[in-house]
């Protein structure tokens, strides 16, 4: 062998050595973690949970809204017809309900009860009708004919006096209980009714979720929409999330919780402070977006980290990168 051959050897040699040193150290945790990510596009396609006109939109793209501000009304003419002949239909079935469960009025009873007295008049009448009748015919001075009307006159009053006392017993009972229960249950339906028309008319109103800003208006001012329809397209920008991910070698030296540091390529920017949220517990393929050539078969855990961005200065998209501080030796002081 050669001195140019023995010299390429001992170059290969250091290199192989150099090589295993970096990666040996790479790995020791020595020095703050660097990784690279970008902030999440977070964003809500936002419509009306009811069909409807729009008639009144209170943002445009561009504007910055806060949780619960309303960002569009639809025409509410139909829901509150809607709700008040809900509520109309309501109060009869509550006043039939109370009518059944109060029962009849006295003057009703009282009117029965004559009407049996009534009844039992015609009776003696009758009955006397036909002691003369049948007296009559004996002394032959009557007619059987005249007899047989009275009995059957005797009959009529009978079955009519039953037929009063009958009412009259149903009065003083008042209504079934079967009735009451179904009227009960038909103002239970119209409560409930009610209650989904008054979630439709509130509905009828669109907040946004959360803080955020208007991307896009898709639909205008007069136009009819479905529910579900997309109306408003919102960045949500509280909180922000970073994402990134972590090589296996590096997996323990990072942790929930724990705080690291934030730049963007903009000179501008300040470096910001943030906290790992969530690590994910699946091993994935290194994405495309920061994959190199030599990484392609790599296996990674996916992170979000929670950045604390008071000025809003982060922006849907922008790469981030991300200083992970080494956590304190366990047992040392602080």
């Amino acid at each position: 062998m050669n001195t140019r051959a023995k010299i390429l050897v001992v170059i290969a040699v250091l290199a192989v050595a150099g090589g295993g040193f970096w990666w040996s150290g790479r790995h020791k945790g020595e020095g703050p973690l660097v990784l690279q990510g970008n902030v999440e596009v977070r964003q809500v396609n936002l419509g009306f949970k009811v069909a409807g006109r729009i008639a009144q939109l209170d943002v445009d793209e561009g504007d910055k809204v806060e949780a619960g501000k309303k960002l569009a009304s639809l025409d509410k003419v139909y829901f509150t017809d809607a709700l008040g002949q809900l509520r109309a239909q309501r109060e009869q079935f509550a006043a039939n309900l109370a009518k059944m469960v109060a029962g009849n009025r006295p003057e009703e009873i009282s009117q029965a009860e004559a009407n049996v007295a009534d009844r039992e008049a015609s009776l003696a009448n009758m009955q006397l009708t036909v002691e003369r009748a049948q007296k009559l015919l004996k002394n032959a001075a009557g007619t059987q004919k005249a007899y047989d009307d009275a009995t059957q006159a005797v009959k009529q009053a009978q079955a009519q006096l039953d037929s009063a006392r009958a009412a009259e017993k149903l009065m003083k009972a008042g209504f079934r209980q079967e009735d009451i229960d179904l009227a009960r249950a038909q103002l239970a339906d119209r409560d409930a009714a009610i209650a989904i028309a008054e979630r439709q008319l509130a509905d009828a109103d669109l907040f946004a979720p959360a803080n955020g800003v208007i991307l896009s208006r898709v639909r205008e001012l007069g136009a009819i929409v479905n529910a579900g329809e997309t109306v408003f397209v919102v960045s949500l920008t509280t909180p922000v999330w970073v994402r990134s991910y972590v090589s296996e070698p590096d997996l323990g030296r990072i942790k929930p919780g724990q705080e690291v540091e934030l730049r963007t390529d903009t000179p501008s920017i300040k470096p910001l402070k943030g906290r790992i949220g969530f690590i994910s517990t699946t091993a994935e393929f290194t994405p495309k977006t920061v994959e190199t050539r030599e990484l392609r078969t790599a296996l990674v855990y996916r992170l979000r980290i929670v950045a604390d961005d008071p000025e809003g200065v982060l922006r849907q998209g922008m790469p981030m990168t991300i200083a992970v501080a080494e956590p304190a030796p366990q047992g040392s002081s602080q």
